[in-house]
């Protein structure tokens, strides 16, 4: 639930800008309204590998549990400051800086979500069935975006573009907050994973628990590897999930609802193949799977750009569907691949600070850059822009170990 939430606000933000724009900018500039809050939507972003870094700490050194419980009451906190927010109308400009703020908040608890529920898993799954168990984390996360973009359609289908400006768009937002806290309960009552219970204890005095700064340094290539994988994935997925779909009703003025109904049906065949691709990769290892995804959507990559944009809803619905069952591929097992690179007293930090670099680098400057150059009729630049950093991650693939199987403790 922790992780769907996290999906879910970052989605809502996306979906939910066109509508809440000018709330929070001048309302005389639509577009540079806009682009002014998809910047703050990369701005959350930034503070992910700040959030990886702090998380990460405690989830090394503290225990996992312990991050995930801290990490999901900062993620609700800022999301019910946003779905409270007061507007440019009664502020001014200080509402924007509010927004900033809160998004930080988001940012910050974002970083060390991701990374302590996908080590948190990895350690808990059996090993022969790692790739299965890890693409729980997808899922939960396509459920949130599923379920964000449910609630949009439902909301604008209802209310309308005016009722959504005025008010509705704040409805997502104080929905999430509220299952955040009930999250935060849940999580309580964890128990910690085997593995990080058998790192020794800086309580124990005949053993030194390992530092995480050293390790970190001593497991810096494993880190670029990260890096290397996730850029690909976080643009691709970004740009057919949110920047899409939000650029399709705020510029080519498609119809809100049928957009979002489109998203929905891809969104379901996604979920649907995850655990496939997950138990896929459990039989015939991970680099497979990394590799058909890269160069699979690196070849078809303008073809599905040209299809979202030559015809209505259903064509982006349908060029978004085959977008993500590639990138299904590699999301399934990104979270066991990554577990798989680095040693327990470091798998947080190391998980989650190069993954949170490369997501703020790539995946939060994505709808914004989207947007822009589509704007000005560059959208073939971004196209390229994506497809090199897939091939890049298709060489780091093809450079790295098989890791399937590999036990974790």
């Amino acid at each position: 639930m922790g992780n769907a939430l996290e999906w879910y606000d970052w989605q809502v933000y996306g979906l939910f800008a066109p509508f809440f724009a000018t709330q929070f900018f001048n309302p005389d500039n639509e577009l540079s309204a806009l682009l002014s809050t998809l910047a703050l939507f990369a701005v959350g972003f930034f503070m992910r590998p700040v959030g990886a870094v702090v998380f990460g700490w405690i989830g090394d050194r503290k225990g996992r549990r312990l991050a995930m419980v801290a990490s999901i009451g900062l993620q609700s906190a800022g999301s019910l400051a946003i779905g409270l927010a007061p507007t440019y109308a009664s502020i001014g400009a200080a509402a924007s800086v509010y927004l900033l703020l809160a998004r930080l908040a988001q940012g910050l608890a974002h970083g060390g979500e991701l990374p302590s529920a996908q080590t948190y898993i990895a350690e808990m799954a059996p090993p022969r069935r790692r790739g299965r168990w890890t693409s729980i984390i997808y899922v939960s996360g396509a459920c949130g975006i599923l379920t964000a973009t449910l609630l949009g359609a439902g909301l604008s289908n209802v209310y309308g573009a005016e009722g959504m400006a005025a008010w509705g768009w704040r409805v997502p937002f104080l929905v999430g907050g509220v299952f955040g806290v009930y999250t935060l309960f849940l999580r309580t009552r964890l128990t910690e994973t085997h593995a990080f219970g058998n790192v020794p204890s800086t309580e124990e005095p005949t053993a030194e628990r390992p530092s995480v700064l050293r390790g970190f340094w001593q497991n810096r290539a494993a880190a670029g590897r990260v890096i290397g994988i996730t850029a690909g994935l976080t643009v691709t997925y970004y740009s057919w999930t949110t920047a899409a779909p939000a650029y399709a009703i705020s510029v080519q003025k498609l119809n809100p609802t049928a957009v979002l109904l489109a998203e929905i049906a891809a969104l379901l065949v996604f979920i649907a193949a995850l655990p496939l691709c997950g138990i896929l990769s459990d039989r015939i290892g991970r680099r497979p799977n990394l590799l058909f995804f890269g160069v699979g959507l690196a070849v078809l990559s303008y073809p599905l750009t040209w299809l979202a944009q030559a015809g209505g809803a259903w064509a982006l619905g349908l060029a978004t569907t085959i977008a993500l069952v590639f990138i299904a591929l590699c999301a399934s097992i990104a979270p066991a691949v990554f577990a798989e690179l680095f040693p327990t007293h470091v798998r947080t930090t190391g998980t989650g600070v190069p993954y949170a670099i490369a997501v703020a680098l790539f995946g939060g400057t994505t709808p914004y850059l989207q947007t822009w150059l589509a704007s000005h009729h560059a959208q073939s630049y971004f196209t390229g822009y994506a497809i090199a950093l897939l091939l890049i991650g298709v060489l780091v693939t093809a450079t790295s170990p098989e890791s399937r199987a590999k036990p974790l403790e």
